[in-house]
């Protein structure tokens, strides 16, 4: 089991930076890949970044693509996302999740493991 805590969330306005953190206990990140999707009010949860299980290989959806890092520090047992350049549009809920894989999943059914999440509001 792997309990996953998300910390860094807040209200922005559009332009800013923020940095979220993800904490792991329970078990080693070593053996998952990771993601971070959120979940707007009314709209269905969506990827925003994955990170292989080495931290080789990231992908990003294209609405965050060239503003958003995802990273990771298996030393540390933690994922995290940098998020610059922050647009209305990236307010809501993130969460940060485990795959047991190799790559990260595309879809919210890929991931094992959930955090609660952590709020994002970004104002204009």
């Amino acid at each position: 089991q792997v309990q996953l805590v998300e910390s860094g969330g807040g209200l922005v306005q559009a332009g800013d930076s923020l940095r979220l953190s993800c904490a792991a206990s329970g078990r080693t990140l070593n053996n998952y890949a990771m993601g971070w999707l959120r979940q707007a009010p009314g709209k269905e949860r969506e990827l925003v970044a994955t990170i292989s299980r080495s931290g080789l290989n990231t992908s990003y959806a294209d609405s965050v693509k060239g503003r958003f890092t995802i990273s990771r520090d298996n030393t540390k047992n933690s994922v995290y996302l940098q998020m610059n350049s922050l647009k209305p549009e990236d307010t809501a809920r993130y969460y940060c999740a485990a795959r047991r894989a190799i790559v990260g999943g595309r879809s919210p059914g890929d991931y094992d493991y959930w955090g609660q999440g952590t709020q994002v509001t970004v104002s204009s």
